[in-house]
């Protein structure tokens, strides 16, 4: 049985271009030391690693839009990166409020409801620790509307962090506005930016952005590696502590391996920016047409035709009578890998907290599916998902 994979969102398989790149790194013995030793060595087999861990840090500032490649420190992934810029930035803003003798302050953060985990749950441990924190709810549109956020921001308030573009239902926000309001209030802003890479382009430098979390493994990239942009004189603590690597913002010894693939990755997929999502938004925009037709199917929000302000790639809906990890299943056996949301609560069994941020009712939101798409999807995958679909619905 052929599998359709529809599930991007959660991962991308790894692409030739970042295989071709680590080939080298994975010959055993002493012939990968040759290109994959430790890259802080003064030796040459050091030096030769060194070399290939700066072209892949210069390549990823080129494709995120970065106007210095030292900016661009690379993580495990965007989990950890996510969770260093709002621990680092706001424990180093405490820590300049400490020293202009400002007692009693109590740093403030803004977030909103739809985030990733990797930012809720680390917002949630900032207010365990003293922080204030404000979640703002996305209107009904799946969009976070700017005067909300505006309305939530006081003196004291640090750091704002909002995604780029939600992993569940697509929505791509106004991060440059949202920055710039931030900065109004003195605050910084951080985005998770980890759909948004390869299916728009990024421009961290004119967004104005302080700091932003990207992963390679959405980008047809390995697994286990990420990077965290750190506009320059942004403050930050580093939580991982040793040796000093990375500019001393992440200490342990890079997986140069990972990083060369993570580069090589983010080129193919920038590279290709000029037609590779205008096709995906096609078959998005069929996806969402033949879906709707079948009754009990709906849109989670709606998403003009064409929509530029929606990732390209995305498809959430709505299947009334139906719980998501039922028809996940039956899909299953029929060879149609697709989700009911963020894979990184896939054994949650309760509504999506993004649906439910929105406004979606509880039990309608138990019924949501996400199909994601990326560069290997064909027309003939949406003809055998549409098909396993219907048969699911008929499923007795």
């Amino acid at each position: 049985m052929r599998q359709v994979y529809l599930d991007w969102a959660a991962t991308a398989p790894l692409c030739e271009e970042a295989a071709e790149a680590m080939r080298p790194y994975l010959e055993p013995g002493m012939a990968n030391i040759a290109h994959n030793a430790n890259a802080n060595s003064l030796h040459t087999p050091g030096r030769t690693a060194f070399s290939a861990l700066e072209k892949a840090r210069a390549c990823v500032a080129r494709c995120v839009g970065a106007r210095r490649a030292d900016e661009i420190t690379f993580t495990s992934g965007a989990t950890e990166a996510d969770n260093a810029a709002l621990f680092g930035i706001v424990e180093a803003c405490a820590r300049n409020a400490r020293l202009q003798g400002r007692k009693g302050f109590v740093p403030h953060v803004v977030t909103t409801g739809f985030e990733h985990d990797a930012v809720l749950v680390a917002a949630r441990e900032l207010k365990a620790r003293g922080c204030e924190v404000t979640v703002v709810n996305p209107r009904r549109d799946g969009f976070v509307d700017e005067s909300d956020v505006r309305a939530a921001l006081r003196e004291s308030t640090v750091l704002v962090s909002v995604m780029a573009a939600n992993n569940e239902i697509g929505t791509i926000q106004p991060v440059r506005e949202l920055a710039a309001l931030a900065h109004e209030a003195g605050a910084l802003f951080h985005t998770d930016m980890v759909q948004l890479l390869g299916k728009a382009p990024v421009g961290l430098e004119e967004s104005g952005v302080d700091a932003a979390s990207f992963s390679a493994h959405k980008v047809c990239g390995p697994k286990g590696v990420g990077a965290l942009y750190l506009r320059s004189r942004t403050p930050f603590v580093a939580s991982a502590l040793g040796g000093g690597q990375e500019s001393g913002r992440r200490s342990g010894t890079q997986n140069v391996c990972g990083i060369v693939g993570f580069a090589a990755a983010c080129s193919a997929a920038c590279g290709a920016l000029d037609t590779e999502p205008e096709r995906e938004r096609a078959l998005r925009d069929r996806l969402y047409r033949e879906l709707e037709k079948r009754p009990g199917v709906h849109a989670s929000i709606p998403v003009p035709e064409g929509s530029v302000r929606h990732l390209p790639n995305i498809v959430n809906v709505l299947v009334d009578g139906f719980e998501s990890e039922t028809l996940i299943l039956r899909l299953d056996m029929k060879g149609v890998c697709v989700s009911g949301g963020s894979a990184c609560s896939s054994h949650d069994l309760g509504p999506s907290h993004v649906l439910r941020a929105l406004g979606v009712d509880a039990d309608a939101a138990l019924g949501s599916l996400r199909i994601s798409l990326g560069r290997y999807t064909s027309e003939a995958d949406v003809d055998e998902f549409l098909a396993a679909f219907d048969a699911a619905l008929a499923w007795e």
